[in-house]
């Protein structure tokens, strides 16, 4: 019978051995492994429609603001010249309406309506007229037969009218009617349409 003797060196070794066979092995790092932060070319696709996507949500919303903001000048306009004109028509016959015996009250209600220019100007010349409507017992009575607005913004409007005046006197205590074609200009001062401009084109 054969008797083998191993050394203590070559136990060692052969435990050595053993150990590292049983040691877990570390996996090397994969190339899928250190792209992973990276999207993946088949996710672009999907990237790049989201990002089309929001942009279309924002230009549509953009492009809503901007038109609801022309609507609502739009609807200012005509607001304005809604009020304007009829602000217009009103004060037309009151301008073109006088009574001798009531030329004052008459006079302020012309200055009442008026602004700017016109009002610097029919104030200079009130004492005059006065005086030549008194002297002569004039009346005048002043219709709008039709009006249009010629132009118009949220503070300023021009309104064209046609008026039939009627008009008597001392000298001619018969009516006659006289036809005017009449452009005012209405500014909207304190809340309120005045005429600054009367002109008879």
């Amino acid at each position: 019978m054969a008797v083998t003797v191993t050394s203590e060196t070559e136990v060692e070794v052969e435990s050595a051995e053993v150990e590292a066979a049983d040691a877990p092995v570390d996996a090397p790092e994969t190339e899928t492994e250190t792209k992973a932060e990276e999207p993946s070319p088949r996710r672009w696709p999907r990237l790049v429609r989201r990002g089309l996507l929001w942009a279309l949500i924002v230009g549509l919303l953009g492009a809503s603001g901007f038109l609801g903001w022309q609507v609502w000048q739009q609807r200012e306009i005509a607001a304005a010249s809604r009020d304007a004109q009829a602000a217009a028509v009103h004060y037309a016959q009151v301008l073109t309406s006088i009574d001798s015996n009531n030329v004052d009250q008459n006079f302020a209600e012309v200055l009442n309506g008026a602004t700017g220019e016109f009002k610097d100007m029919y104030s200079q010349s009130s004492a005059q007229l006065r005086q030549l409507l008194v002297d002569n017992k004039a009346t005048a009575r002043g219709v709008v037969i039709d009006s249009a607005v010629k132009s118009a913004t949220k503070n300023q409007v021009v309104v064209l009218m046609f008026v039939d005046q009627t008009v008597a006197n001392k000298a001619a205590p018969d009516p006659r009617i006289d036809r005017s074609r009449v452009k005012m200009t209405m500014d909207k001062v304190d809340g309120a349409w005045r005429a600054s401009k009367v002109e008879l084109p």
